[in-house]
């Protein structure tokens, strides 16, 4: 199971840098990250291959995750209608979602409270 890394960072010019510098001198590559906070702070989500390192090396530069999930990562094909058709198929199961954002090589992030309807929903 892929896990979402939630860092709370202050919006200014600069932190993004520092965090994804602090996550490329630790050798890991992000597959995917969002970003919102129109504040004085911001919730950074990524998606990282090796979410134990990436906290160490966050950790060294000062910087905490917050919070962490685990996530369901869809393949899917780079068309239109992909994140449509996925969507009515979770609502159909009745499943809420509580976080989507693309990923790298045409890949959907899915966070919801029930993960195992969430997989069952879209077939994963």
């Amino acid at each position: 199971m892929a896990v979402d890394l939630v860092i709370d960072i202050e919006n200014t010019p600069g932190a993004l840098a520092q965090v994804a510098t602090a996550i490329s001198d630790a050798g890991v590559n992000i597959a995917a990250a969002t970003c919102v906070g129109p504040g004085e702070r911001a919730e950074l989500h990524i998606l990282v291959p090796h979410a134990e390192a990436v906290k160490h090396a966050l950790a060294i530069s000062h910087v905490a995750v917050t919070r962490e999930r685990e996530v369901v990562v869809v393949d899917v094909q780079d068309r239109p209608g992909v994140l449509a058709d996925l969507a009515r198929k979770i609502a159909a199961a009745g499943v809420n979602l509580e976080l989507v954002y693309i990923a790298t090589q045409n890949r959907i992030v899915f966070g919801a409270d029930d993960l195992s309807a969430l997989e069952v929903a879209i077939g994963a």
